[in-house]
């Protein structure tokens, strides 16, 4: 079960996992009391062979929608060693990342981690990875200037407890000898970037006077996951972990991961809207009147396939267009399956309202073409009241700071893979 604790207490921990370092573990572990983490396998092996396979260990909320790990943390990596890495490497980190699965049960109560490499990592052995689209991150739209990630590494941590997801970024980056009673080994590279994030309800409310860009009279509901007011990553519009898993070639069990940050400024959304606007630019204008409060009682964003003279239409009509309304004629295949699996969580990373947005795909092109769909291009060609970032789902509300593509290997090629996936 997940533990619940009282809001200043809360406003701690993840205060906490935002600083980092010993200090702060030191007194996440102080308040944490003395509360036994479950301890992982014996044998990692005996894990789920996709790093990325997370739902069953996670609670579902009464409409299907799962919940994700309150406190994420996600390092990237830059390798120690120049060029090739060598067998005394890939063993280090082999051993580093099995402390994780024996110190910790791979659930929210304990720990689930995943790492994922970049194209420039695999440019280390002169190529791409076999059978996987991982092209180089770039802006995917006309107005956006994001710094690309292009370090070796990303390895994601997610925890319920805040101390636990500071205990193993000790062991594997820090002094800590242990990580719940395993004798820790160092992961060969240096964090080289650190991002935190949360997500639960309640979460954002407790931190908007916190933190800049969001007005201080803006009522963030209580129910709410995300600062905007509302709940998102409905299990309706997710990709299943099955179809977003590669099926072919050496990395078969894997996927690829494009994570953007998202800074908002949301001073303009809550002067600029009031609730059935938001509905209408964060939903869909067909919505308006049908979603109340943050939407926690929906299984599904509500919102089905229109085309483009559809989309045209609304617009014309209501004068905006919305974001999930965009979205959701370019995120499906033919047969009407879902093709992104989204674990996005809120920030306050340097005190600003921001957004971790991790999604999975079996391509890193099908992210970018459904990215490009938010752009609504065609709209606005057609509607004089849509422009590139006015009246067009939530552009004039978030800017991206960072974009990163990284393929997540299957658990057995986890440790530092070379691009035909055979151990050299």
């Amino acid at each position: 079960m997940t533990r619940r604790y009282a809001p200043s207490r809360r406003r701690f921990l993840k205060a906490a996992v935002a600083t980092g370092g010993t200090a702060a573990l030191s007194a996440c572990l102080d308040l944490g009391g003395d509360d036994p983490v479950p301890e992982g396998v014996e044998d990692p092996s005996t894990l789920d062979r996709r790093q990325h396979a997370w739902n069953d260990e996670l609670e579902t909320d009464a409409n299907g929608n799962h919940a994700l790990p309150r406190h994420q943390t996600f390092l990237y990596l830059e390798l120690d060693a120049d060029g090739e890495p060598g067998a005394e490497d890939r063993e280090q980190a082999a051993d580093a990342l099995a402390v994780l699965d024996r110190a910790y049960e791979r659930s929210p109560a304990g720990l689930i981690h995943s790492i994922g490499y970049s194209r420039p990592y695999f440019e280390r052995y002169g190529g791409a990875p076999e059978g996987v689209d991982l092209p180089p991150p770039r802006p995917l739209s006309n107005f956006e200037t994001p710094e690309l990630d292009a370090q070796d590494a990303l390895l994601h941590l997610a925890s319920d407890r805040a101390d636990v997801v500071l205990a193993a970024e000790e062991a594997l980056f820090g002094d800590r000898g242990t990580a719940n009673g395993v004798d820790a080994v160092d992961f060969p590279a240096t964090v080289d970037d650190r991002r935190t994030g949360f997500i639960g309800r309640g979460m954002p409310a407790e931190r908007a006077d916190k933190v800049d860009g969001i007005p201080a009279d803006a009522e963030v509901p209580e129910a709410s996951k995300l600062f905007m007011g509302f709940n998102a990553g409905f299990a309706g519009n997710q990709a299943s972990e099955s179809f977003v898993t590669l099926e072919e070639g050496p990395f078969a069990g894997g996927t690829t991961k494009h994570v953007s940050t998202l800074q908002q400024r949301l001073s303009r959304w809550y002067e600029d809207n009031d609730h059935e606007e938001m509905v209408k630019k964060l939903f869909s204008t067909d919505l308006a009147d049908e979603i109340e409060g943050a939407a926690e009682d929906i299984g599904a964003s509500g919102v089905t396939p229109h085309d483009v003279e559809e989309l045209v239409d609304a617009a014309r009509e209501h004068g905006a267009v919305g974001h999930a309304q965009k979205m959701a004629r370019a995120n499906r295949d033919e047969e009407g399956n879902f093709l992104t699996l989204r674990r996005h969580v809120e920030s306050t990373d340097q005190g600003i309202a921001s957004l971790h947005f991790p999604s999975l795909q079996k391509e890193i092109s099908t992210f970018e073409e459904i990215r490009k769909a938010m752009n609504a291009a065609d709209v606005v060609e057609e509607t004089p009241a849509i422009r590139q970032r006015v009246n067009n789902g939530i552009l004039r509300y978030v800017f991206v700071k960072h974009r990163g593509n990284f393929l997540v290997p299957p658990r057995d090629l986890r440790a530092l893979p070379t691009p035909d996936g055979e151990t050299p």
